[in-house]
């Protein structure tokens, strides 16, 4: 989590402007800094807080960071699928398909705002993203529930890749990969279906 969306930088950039070679960098200074200021994510781009790292660099003492969570927290894949109840593969999956914002990239990692995410968990899965129609707005109201909902498309992937499984062990598999209840991607599934015929005939 990047708190409150702080200046942050990677060794890349700190070496830069240091003037020193990235290799040589990372084989002197790296070592102490790793070991001093706390990267502010478990993977493989490693992202420090700027102040932090200004700090351990000048041998002043290292601020603490916000620990409170705050609406412009900047949160990865893997704290935005903990707060929604899913796995990753499905936080993404709701960005490509509009059920969350695309997000914002920082040194190649994709992050979300905790309010998108909250304001994502607060709004019913029925409903679009915002929460969905005002109330007393006109228009068009949904064919069905799933409407709009992103896991159609995986539920349609599911049964084009693996139709011969049992449709209780695809809804199962599915809920296991992506949470939710194993009745609801039943439901999804039979919706996806429904739908094919549709799609078909639309593609002629």
């Amino acid at each position: 989590m990047i708190p409150r969306n702080r200046p942050v930088t990677n060794e890349r950039d700190i070496a830069k402007q240091a003037g020193v070679p990235i290799a040589t960098w990372r084989r002197q200074v790296a070592p102490g800094l790793r070991k001093h200021v706390p990267a502010l994510f478990d993977s493989r781009v490693l992202i420090y807080d700027q102040a932090q790292v200004q700090a351990h660099l000048s041998g002043r003492p290292i601020p603490e960071l916000p620990s409170q969570p705050h609406p412009d927290d900047l949160l990865n894949d893997k704290e935005a699928a903990a707060l929604l109840g899913v796995t990753p593969n499905t936080v993404r999956a709701y960005a490509t398909q509009g059920y969350l914002p695309a997000g914002t990239t920082v040194y190649s990692l994709r992050l979300w705002t905790r309010h998108s995410i909250q304001e994502r968990l607060d709004t019913p899965s029925r409903q679009g993203q915002g929460g969905g129609r005002p109330t007393g707005a006109s228009g068009p109201s949904k064919a069905h529930p799933y409407e709009g909902d992103p896991r159609l498309t995986l539920a349609a992937d599911a049964l084009s890749t693996a139709s011969h499984l049992p449709r209780a062990r695809l809804a199962a598999d599915l809920a296991d990969q992506h949470g939710g209840s194993t009745r609801t991607w039943e439901r999804l599934l039979a919706q996806a279906t429904s739908r094919a015929p549709t799609n078909r005939a639309r593609t002629r």
